[in-house]
């Protein structure tokens, strides 16, 4: 059982919650515990045992802690998610070979295309796909409220624009807060926006790298989970920062999925506290 807590710091807090575990026989497994100072803000995350009635205990470790405390307690380890995507296929790949062999964290419930070109991979993988085509002649909204209407039918966790290539609406985004994590092609916040390789070749950078972030209302400025870099040089063409990207890319998607199915990731505001 996994219990999460933010809140206002005061002094005592570790004490107090550690005091109400052992009053219910709870084992500690592992705890984390940081503060940040600058926020005022306390955040705790505790693995116990065993398995007790949650509404109970969420009640007495919540009347030990300031008003403004937010408390999550997780039974259930193995998250639902929902796959957002449009051509690119080396995140969904590895998305689908993790739920495969049962190593992704999750079980992924299905996949939504704005094209049909993932179809194949999805059915390969027994994984349901559900295409949602864009048209010039239609407005944004009216896809957005069918993908809407297929993630609410699925119930998903998490959903996960893997290289999901359009913009989301603030009214869809607002469906799902706190939801939605994104995979950037670049090392925000540099080279936001389309073609991140073209401008990181034009402007001769020495370092790529992916950023993964739960998704807001401003284009790709949502709170970060996590970034990887790599170094690239002047014998690098956009084309080969492209394909060193896309693995980048894979590998961050990978590790902030990890994270958030393990319940590692706080979020304030538009800051992220991580404990790997």
């Amino acid at each position: 059982m996994i219990i999460l807590i933010q809140c206002k710091d005061q002094v005592g807090l570790v004490t107090s919650i550690s005091g109400i575990l052992v009053q219910q026989q709870l084992n500690i497994v592992s705890m984390n515990e940081h503060v940040d100072k600058a926020q005022d803000r306390f955040y705790m995350r505790l693995e116990v045992e065993p398995l007790v009635d949650v509404a109970a205990l969420e009640a007495k470790i919540k009347s030990v802690l300031p008003e403004d405390a937010v408390i999550a307690i997780n039974q259930q380890l193995q998250k639902k998610i929902v796959v957002l995507v449009t051509k690119e296929y080396h995140c969904l790949a590895d998305i689908l070979i993790r739920n495969f062999f049962g190593t992704l964290g999750a079980s992924v419930l299905g996949v939504i295309g704005n094209y049909t070109n993932l179809q194949n991979i999805c059915e390969r993988f027994d994984v349901p796909f559900y295409p949602v085509l864009y048209s010039p002649s239609i407005l944004n909204e009216e896809p957005e409220e069918q993908i809407a209407a297929i993630i609410r039918q699925l119930g998903p966790d998490y959903i996960v624009l893997a290289k999901f290539m359009r913009i989301l609406s603030p009214g869809f985004v607002a469906k799902f807060p706190k939801q939605l994590i994104n995979i950037h092609h670049s090392f925000l916040p540099a080279f936001v926006g389309a073609s991140p390789y073209r401008q990181a070749f034009e402007r001769g950078v020495k370092l790529i790298g992916a950023t993964a972030h739960f998704v807001t209302n401003e284009l790709d400025e949502g709170p970060i989970i996590t970034q990887q870099i790599i170094p690239v040089n002047h014998s690098h063409t956009a084309a080969d920062m492209m394909k060193a990207g896309q693995e980048i890319e894979t590998s961050v998607l990978a590790k902030a999925l990890q994270l958030v199915f393990d319940d590692r990731v706080f979020v304030y505001k538009n800051k992220t506290v991580v404990f790997e």
